[in-house]
């Protein structure tokens, strides 16, 4: 059942959600994944209401073109351009501040960089390269860190861990944590939790902090980021959420759902829909 209720009772003013995809859409696999129950239907009424609706992610094991193609493949009404992911938001930090990448990435998100400078790289940027996370290709990334007068090491994303189909599953953050503790770097972030990926999907729905609601499963990245910005952060317990989640000392939910088809009509009813 839903905890914390009676918050729902305040979502009249909500103009905008923005929607996590692993764990809240879909568990991730081998096998290219399977809808959470019930979220199928529960992205098509959100569409249907009026609301503007945007999916945000830190995935980066492919392009964003593939990834909506799966995602329509399992039933969902997904668009390119309703998708926030954190290599097209790299692509523009990389250009507009002329840096060349040493790239430490997934093989499928590689031709989200394609017309990418990487010639004499003076950053390092990683993303969920999964297998790709080898003793060689971290070490070579860390002697490019380490051999930079003023090293600039970006990640996409920094989470600990998400949840495959067979189990949790190390994330970036880990290895992003890696690379800070060997070359005494802090790493600048792309993606969620960062401030600016949540404000730029706002100001692509026209929806202040305040009347939009994020939906993960995710406490720190997903609901922690979204508070951070202003927004309102409901939690659900599929995907990567663990019972501590609900007593966690820094990041607080503003409620805790299911799943997201209870999120959906719980919103949509108080909404008088």
């Amino acid at each position: 059942m839903a905890s914390s209720g009676s918050w729902f009772d305040s979502c009249s003013d909500i103009q905008g959600v923005l929607l996590d995809i692993s764990g809240v859409l879909y568990d991730s696999g081998a096998e290219g994944g399977v809808a959470i129950p019930g979220s199928v239907e529960a992205v098509k009424k959100l569409k249907q209401s009026g609301l503007s609706v945007r999916f945000c992610t830190n995935e980066t094991q492919c392009t964003r073109d593939h990834l909506v193609t799966k995602l329509c493949g399992l039933g969902f009404p997904v668009q390119r351009e309703e998708v926030f992911a954190p290599a097209p938001a790299a692509c523009i930090v990389l250009r507009d501040r002329n840096l060349r990448p040493h790239l430490l990435i997934h093989p499928d998100c590689r031709p989200e960089f394609e017309g990418v400078d990487c010639s004499s790289p003076n950053c390092v940027l990683i993303g969920d390269a999964t297998d790709e996370f080898s003793y060689k290709n971290l070490n070579e990334a860390f002697r490019v860190l380490v051999g930079l007068q003023d090293p600039i090491l970006i990640s996409m994303g920094k989470g600990r861990y998400y949840k495959e189909t067979d189990g949790l599953t190390l994330d970036v953050g880990v290895y992003m944590k890696a690379l800070e503790y060997a070359c005494d770097v802090e790493a600048e972030v792309v993606g969620k939790p960062a401030k600016a990926f949540f404000l730029a999907a706002l100001q692509d729905m026209g929806v202040q902090p305040q009347h939009a609601l994020m939906v993960g499963d995710d406490v720190m990245n997903d609901i922690g980021g979204a508070q951070s910005v202003g927004m309102r952060g409901l939690q659900v317990r599929t995907g990567k959420y663990r019972p501590e989640d609900e007593h966690h000392p820094s990041v607080h939910p503003d409620g805790f759902v299911d799943n997201l088809k209870q999120a959906v009509d719980l919103l949509l009813q108080h909404r008088g829909q």
